[in-house]
């Protein structure tokens, strides 16, 4: 039951980190420039993870949704909104 639980909590923050990263690229670029292969990486990444919490028992859930959400926001660094706001600032 435990790691039933663990692998829950895991499969839920997932999903919503995956939904908060939609929705803040659909606010930053609209539907022309929506990065649509970071999304596919962003969903395999999250499968993968959750399948190595479902797998191994030593690892913690709280670890698992940090992994994910420094993944989630290196994804989200690298596509072209950010980085033409990057270059705004900077020039």
């Amino acid at each position: 039951m435990k790691k039933t639980l663990g692998t829950m909590i895991v499969a839920a923050a997932v999903i919503l980190l995956t939904a908060t990263f939609c929705f803040a690229e659909y606010t930053a670029a609209g539907t022309a420039n929506f990065p649509y292969f970071q999304l596919g990486c962003l969903i395999i990444g999250g499968l993968i993870l959750v399948s190595l919490k479902r797998k191994y028992d030593k690892m913690y859930a709280g670890e698992v949704v940090a992994a994910f959400a420094l993944y989630t926001m290196l994804m989200a660094l690298f596509t072209n909104p950010v980085i033409d706001m990057v270059k705004t600032i900077v020039t």
